[in-house]
């Protein structure tokens, strides 16, 4: 059984890191863990370990100047300085230290002045800075992630969010006053934007640094303290996480927990005042049933199978490109990425040969030397879609080599509703295609189906495109095109039934980590005002409460 070891950090800025080495179990986006909740007790650790990172901040103010690290190196140095925030009972959890010291941190009132949180938002843009080069060697260790793609993704969309916020934070966090009846013309109606304590972030393998970095912006920005979770599939990746975003962030109040299913189940027997999960459908359950026991909120970002409808009527060599590219970008680890498609047996004869020359383009003729894909992220996500290739027709690719964790970039004819590929979240490089006789039928396909994560639709047609938009229900929608949706902070993003719950990105983020409080502060005189709701009660009180109370309909509404 894994023990978690405190991994104490040197000095002020130094965020708790736990950890556990001996991790056999994983929290793997698209997998099913029905061990997750179902752990023995750990035993709590019983020593303080050093740590790893050390930061050249020594005597400064995390809380006045986050982030100034020019001396943090990650790889190398002792920590000192014991820092006991666990309990040490053998009845004990093992967080239960940690939680209570960031929730301490929070009643203090420390995170919630603007001031504050724009300077530990500030430092994690430091921190992707000066980080940028150990962010794209771990995701490329890890996965074989591509530089472009990696620096897209980890770097520039976290930067984007990073500035949406600070550019807009003073006027998110401003009362929202509302209107008011006649009664209340003389007070004030506010809705206050309250942080909601001590969040959970669990953060999924496949995009490691945004999926964990982005829910962070939006926890900091509202004034929450936070835990992070990475995911230790991406054991490179979550060791830069733990080994160096110490250096940026304030230890009293953000702090890193690493370690597999045993150790997470253990940190979710505590009480968060907010989860924020990314990961499949099975352990989003599992969060969310943990979360019931504290009637913790949750946000569940997870996944599913998102349709790709392409109709007779388009470009199909635009429509080849948009879908290889969105499909097998990141190796097809993606969670909107189009699963499958649905078209004609006409448009799969004209489809076909367009994949393949995009393919080829993207490529090359031997995608396996390119150094514009990557590879799958472990041995045992690479045996689960290897098997999906029994499904359908291999038409394009279907090369496989386990000893790199190399699958080609496949495409699947005439693959049927029954087929293993059609059971499960593909989450690699295969493209399904499942022949339907029309449009009708495709939505009819769509709408039989548990709501994916965004529905793809492609034609020249925009009455068609809007047509897929208004019959099926999905988290997102993007038409003629894959991916893109997700780059706009002005959008929402997130999932709904089996594909999640909560939203985020941008604002929408910022609101997800508030409690947004209807307030209404009153004048203590015109008390007249107020005899007509107490008793007695008569007739004459009824009608003038009724005046100066009711809301009258104004008429009709009419959507353009």
């Amino acid at each position: 059984m894994p023990i978690s070891t405190l991994r104490s950090m040197s000095s002020s800025p130094m965020l708790l890191y736990f950890t556990s080495r001996a991790t056999t179990l994983s929290m793997e986006t698209g997998s099913s863990f029905p061990q997750l909740g179902m752990q023995q007790s750990l035993e709590p650790p019983k020593q303080q370990l050093p740590g790893y990172g050390k930061c050249s901040t020594a005597g400064s103010d995390p809380g006045k100047d986050p982030g100034k690290a020019a001396g943090c190196s990650g790889s190398s140095g002792i920590g000192k300085g014991p820092m006991p925030m666990v309990c040490s009972t053998p009845c004990g959890n093992p967080y239960a230290g940690l939680v209570s010291h960031l929730r301490a941190s929070w009643l203090s009132g420390k995170t919630r002045p603007m001031e504050y949180r724009m300077a530990q938002l500030e430092a994690l843009g430091r921190f992707l800075d000066d980080k940028k080069q150990e962010i794209l060697e771990a995701t490329e260790l890890d996965m074989g992630k591509p530089s472009f793609e990696a620096f897209f993704t980890e770097i520039l969309l976290c930067k984007n969010e990073l500035n949406i916020t600070l550019n807009n934070l003073c006027h998110w966090m401003k009362d929202e006053h509302v209107d008011k009846n006649l009664v209340m013309q003389l007070d004030s109606a506010f809705i206050r934007k309250d942080p909601y304590g001590v969040v959970l972030i669990i953060a999924p393998w496949n995009y490691p640094i945004h999926l964990f970095l982005v829910p962070l912006i939006g926890a900091i920005a509202a004034g929450n303290c936070a835990i992070i979770k990475p995911s230790e599939i991406s054991k490179n990746t979550e060791r830069l996480i733990a080994e160096t975003l110490s250096c940026y962030l304030d230890s009293d109040c953000f702090a890193v927990v690493t370690g597999g299913v045993p150790e997470t189940t253990r940190l979710l027997e505590n009480k968060f005042d907010y989860i924020f999960f990314t990961g499949s459908p099975p352990v989003g359950r599992i969060v969310m049933t943990a979360a019931a026991k504290h009637l913790t909120p949750v946000t569940l970002e997870l996944g599913g199978k998102n349709p790709c409808y392409v109709s007779d009527t388009c470009n199909v060599a635009n429509v080849a490109r948009r879908v290889v590219w969105g499909r097998f970008f990141n190796a097809g680890q993606t969670c909107i990425a189009p699963d499958y498609v649905l078209c004609t047996v006409e448009m799969q004869d004209k489809l076909m040969p367009a994949l393949r020359e995009a393919i080829t383009e993207f490529f090359g003729p031997n995608p396996r030397e390119s150094p514009d894909f990557g590879r799958i992220v472990s041995d045992k996500q690479f045996q689960r879609i290897r098997a999906l290739l029994g499904s359908g027709r291999v038409a394009i690719g279907g090369q496989t080599d386990e000893a790199e964790r190399y699958i080609a970039p496949t495409v699947l004819a005439d693959v049927l509703p029954s087929d293993p590929a059609m059971q499960e979240e593909i989450f690699g490089p295969i493209l399904p295609i499942v022949v339907i006789a029309n449009m009708d039928e495709a939505i009819e396909f769509i709408n039989a189906r548990p709501q994916p994560l965004v529905v793809y639709a492609f034609s020249c047609d925009s009455k068609v495109v809007n047509q897929v938009l208004e019959q099926t229900s999905s988290g997102g929608f993007c038409g003629n095109d894959t991916l893109m949706h997700v780059t706009l902070t002005s959008l929402s993003f997130g999932g709904i039934g089996n594909s999640g719950l909560g939203k985020y990105h941008g604002k929408f983020t910022f609101d997800t980590f508030s409690h947004h409080r209807g307030c209404l502060h009153r004048n203590m005189g015109l008390e007249t005002l107020n005899t007509l709701r107490y008793p007695p009660y008569t007739q004459q009180k009824l009608g003038l409460l009724t005046t100066t109370f009711e809301v009258k309909r104004r008429g009709t509404c009419t959507l353009l």
